[in-house]
């Protein structure tokens, strides 16, 4: 099982280079604050690199021979190219759909290294055929994908059967009984004087430098419907009004998931995403204002001047967590506006092929958000086959982006060490000449299928409901009727008058037509109750069922 976000097509058709994300599913819970106090001594710590701010590459060894592979927390699958030593065929194909193509061939088993843990008999699918990717991957430096999602989203696992099928997180924590079921990502930022050389993933411990990632908020994970769970993802709530726009004021955007509590918004962390997904009208607040910014409909993106500095603020759990301005805009891109002069992409795009219609999700934060934060994600109850650590997923997320820093590194590497974003060029544009996106008729038809899908568990009782009121209305009609005709039976029936003196010999016979005439019959008895005899209406009984039928 599994749901594949696919990353944004200008991504593929202007970088032509660069895969992204692809897609993610969710694990997590809680743990004691000692075990995750265990601090990182380089046994269980991953170096991860940078792929022009696109692509976040890890080695693994499987059957021996050393892989590179994109990591990628939206999916939960394993698969390589090329050749595997010592690799066992269980005699199942998988195909798996990302943004840049098909990832299809046979699923096998080979001994896993990563992160110091070894693995024997993961499962993995092997890709002969990369013809239908859009990008030379083995030229990016990459040569298959680990995802480190959930076993809910994976296909592999659904095709095996059995724990051999399994994800790899969750195959490490299964043997490591004792270890807590978390891992943390740093990611640098290639072209920032400031950044981190290089990027890290730690399975089970934290980075020193970074320790004080267990005192943050703990982010529960929202869950999806269970009838869903192959869209688990990991994703949480925002504050309430939690993304601040430029001008500094709250963006307000309605959450498109029924269960999002007023004014917050569900958010999905997934690394596979080079440009962070939101909801156009957020898109449009961060980069409408900004003189000179354009709509490009071709690619779907906004594009602004390079030298804008565009402040974008996120809080998760009482925390503000800035994104560094390198990050709101790119110069990677190489587009020009409509006059032909050089412009950056806004990073943070219009939700469109991600566009979640089942409204599980709002916005899905990529390695744009992803470098200015240290995120432990704590897999919690999620692993099947774990003794401890079985509390609820978790997110927790460190700011590591300061913002008078942050401004220091946007003047010197896009204003060549002048600051002028104070000047009157660089100011935003009132409120009320704000440009906006135009909305495809696609996009609109996406929004009103929302609409119903992601309400289909209410839909679903409504109709429930519905159809157990009507049959009730039916069956109250059939019992009432039911009682009316033993009534009215029972009304045509004269009991015998045992107490009643003998009839003389002289009556007669009520006459019809002498009753029709006005007469009445000298020997006719009057009688006061309209019962047979001496049957009192006192004494009536209802039936057996009418006495069990509840009007």
């Amino acid at each position: 099982m599994r749901s594949f976000l696919p990353v944004l097509s200008l991504v593929l058709s202007l970088l032509g280079s660069h895969v992204h994300a692809l897609n993610f599913h969710v694990n997590v819970r809680q743990r004691a604050a000692a075990v995750l106090a265990a601090r990182a001594n380089g046994r269980n710590t991953v170096p991860v690199a940078n792929t022009h701010n696109s692509e976040y590459i890890a080695n693994i060894t499987l059957g021996g021979r050393e892989i590179p592979v994109l990591l990628d927390t939206g999916s939960s699958d394993l698969w390589v190219t090329g050749s595997v030593p010592n690799a066992k065929d269980v005699g199942k194909s998988v195909s798996l759909s990302y943004a840049v193509g098909r990832a299809a061939g046979d699923v096998y088993t080979a001994t896993l290294e990563f992160a110091n843990y070894t693995v024997q008999d993961q499962a993995f699918l092997l890709v002969q055929d990369t013809s239908s990717f859009s990008v030379d991957i083995k030229s990016q430096g990459y040569e298959g994908l680990i995802g480190l999602g959930p076993n809910t989203g994976s296909v592999i696992r659904d095709k095996v059967d059995s724990a051999s099928g399994d994800s790899v997180l969750d195959r490490i924590f299964s043997q490591n009984t004792t270890s807590a079921n978390y891992l943390t990502i740093l990611l640098n930022r290639e072209g920032d004087p400031d950044s981190t050389a290089t990027g890290q993933l730690t399975v089970s411990e934290v980075l020193p430098q970074y320790s004080n990632i267990t005192n943050m908020p703990k982010l529960p994970v929202t869950k999806v419907h269970r009838l869903t769970d192959e869209d688990q993802h990991w994703q949480v709530l925002t504050d309430v009004n939690g993304v601040l726009g430029p001008d500094g004021q709250p963006i307000q955007v309605d959450s498109i998931v029924p269960s999002a509590p007023d004014g917050q918004l569900v958010v999905v962390f997934d690394s596979g995403f080079t440009l962070p997904q939101v909801p156009r009208a957020m898109a449009d607040a961060i980069y409408g204002r900004v003189r000179g910014a354009e709509y490009n409909t071709a690619s779907e993106v906004w594009t602004v001047p390079c030298d804008q500095l565009i402040p974008l603020t996120f809080k998760f759990g009482g925390v503000e967590y800035p994104i560094h301005p390198l990050d709101v805009s790119s110069s990677d891109f190489n587009m020009v506006d409509s006059l032909g002069n050089p412009v950056c992409v806004g990073t943070f795009q219009p939700i469109t092929s991600a566009f979640s219609l089942l409204g599980e999700y709002d916005i899905i934060l990529g390695m744009a958000f992803l470098r200015n934060t240290y995120t432990l994600l704590d897999y919690g109850n999620f692993m099947e086959n774990t003794a401890s650590d079985r509390g609820d997923p978790y997110v927790q997320l460190l700011p590591i982006t300061d913002v008078n820093t942050a401004h220091k590194d946007f003047v010197q590497v896009r204003l060549n060490g002048v600051d002028t974003t104070g000047d009157a060029a660089h100011s935003l544009l009132p409120a009320d000449q704000m440009q906006h996106s135009p909305i495809s008729e696609a996009e609109k038809k996406k929004a009103y299928e929302e609409m119903i899908l992601s309400r289909w568990p209410y839909i679903f009782v409504g109709c429930l409901a519905f159809v157990l009121i009507v049959a009730g209305l039916i069956t109250w009609r059939c019992c009432v009727r039911r009682r009316k005709r033993r009534e009215a039976k029972a009304a045509n029936v004269r009991l015998p008058d045992t107490n009643a003196p003998p009839r003389s010999p002289g009556a007669q016979a009520i006459s019809f037509s002498r009753l029709e005439d006005g007469a009445m019959p000298d020997n006719m008895e009057m009688r006061e109750s309209k019962g047979y005899g001496d049957y009192r209406s006192s004494d009536y009984r209802p039936s057996f069922a009418s006495s069990r039928t509840r009007v």
